[in-house]
């Protein structure tokens, strides 16, 4: 049984989880570490067992790596991508796939000519939490799907991070920071989106850095920091979603699907693992009756990893020649949906969404990410 090699670019934060999650999976071999920084390249390396490290052009030049995983800043995605896939590599992204559509169409026709595969975070779709949610839909818990409901407000990142004014920026605010992880889930439990309709306000000009060496100074705000978006989908079903970094009520990870027979409460979408829980309705009720509607729990099927999950499922559909489930073109789907609701906010009209995918199957029960599986 033998690994697929792979590479990484990029050697921020987030690849402190990668590299730990790739390095316990047996179908997968981290061969190379590479960033702008090559020394920091090489701390990645040394701290996780990696043999090699250098940078982006090493990783690609490397002939034991079959797979890039992408983790540098949203901005340079379509081009680190592209890179890899015309070195003849596989590629699995981090979110956002691209922040404009046409390079990502460029990129996914790319890849799709040599044969290749892209896969796009966020893989948090894939785990047992909002499986377990996904299964109990399809079989029947709630009837029906109708309309759901999420929500992420927070005071805003400014109030932990030391340097936020990125997050502020265009191309990152709520929607674009946090709008993967709700409309991927929605999109997998629902189906693909028809039209988005969205308005959006900026509560501030400024905001103050919190933390930090830079505490105290202010930085400006250019993209809506609270957006409402309603999302309806190809099957008739809609959603109202609320993205927001100005709440002094920290509230999120909710998503809610309401159905014909029942409503079902899904894990947070940014974590791996979560409650499942569905209400049925009442069967008669009188008006100032007191009542008490029992939640029945869920249990949560799969075994919880974390980042790299995607990655890993990719890997194992190229081998077994099916489409794999976090996959370039619902990165795109969400893209577009992302930016149809930023036009509508500024428009104050509903914009079709041009772009669809195929129903996402479910992860089978059974799949183990510790199991070697790959000849």
């Amino acid at each position: 049984m033998s690994a697929v090699g792979v590479g990484i670019v990029g050697s921020g934060v987030i690849s402190d989880t990668y590299l730990a999650n790739l390095g316990s999976f047996p179908d997968v071999e981290v061969k190379v570490v590479g960033d702008l920084n090559p020394e920091r390249a090489r701390a990645q390396a040394e701290k996780h067992g990696v043999p090699r490290s250098g940078t982006a052009a090493d990783v690609m030049a490397s002939d034991d790596v079959q797979v890039v995983v992408n983790l540098t800043i949203p901005a340079a995605h379509v081009e680190v991508s592209t890179q890899a896939i015309e070195a003849g590599k596989h590629v699995w992204t981090e979110k956002p796939i691209g922040l404009e559509l046409d390079g990502v169409d460029e990129l996914l026709a790319r890849a799709a000519e040599r044969g290749l595969r892209i896969g796009s975070a966020p893989d948090t779709v894939l785990g047992p939490g909002l499986q377990t949610a996904k299964r109990a839909i399809q079989s029947g818990r709630i009837g029906e799907p109708l309309f759901a409901q999420t929500t992420f407000q927070t005071q805003g990142p400014d109030v932990w991070h030391p340097g936020p004014q990125f997050l502020f920026s265009r191309g990152a605010g709520p929607l674009f920071d946090m709008g993967p992880y709700y409309f991927s889930a929605l999109v997998s439990l629902l189906g693909p989106i028809a039209r988005v309709g969205a308005a959006g306000m900026r509560a501030r000009t400024e905001r103050e850095i919190r933390t930090g060496p830079n505490a105290g100074s202010f930085f400006p705000v250019e993209v809506p920091t609270t957006l409402q978006a309603i999302t309806i989908f190809e099957s008739g079903r809609q959603a109202q979603s609320t993205f927001s970094f100005d709440s002094a009520l920290e509230r999120h990870g909710v998503i809610e699907v309401h159905g014909t027979e029942g409503s079902i409460i899904v894990p947070d979408p940014n974590r791996f693992s979560g409650r499942t829980a569905v209400v049925k309705p009442l069967l008669t009720f009188r008006d100032g009756e007191a009542f008490d509607q029992p939640w029945i729990e869920i249990p949560e099927e799969g075994v919880v990893v974390g980042r790299g999950l995607g990655l890993l499922e990719m890997v194992r559909a190229i081998a077994e020649e099916r489409p794999h489930l976090a996959s370039g073109e619902l990165g795109r789907h969400v893209l577009e949906t992302m930016i149809a609701a930023d036009e509508s906010a500024q428009s104050g009209s509903f914009i079709d969404v041009e772009s669809t995918v195929a129903p996402i199957p479910a992860v089978p029960v059974d799949f183990d990410p510790f199991a070697r599986t790959l000849p």
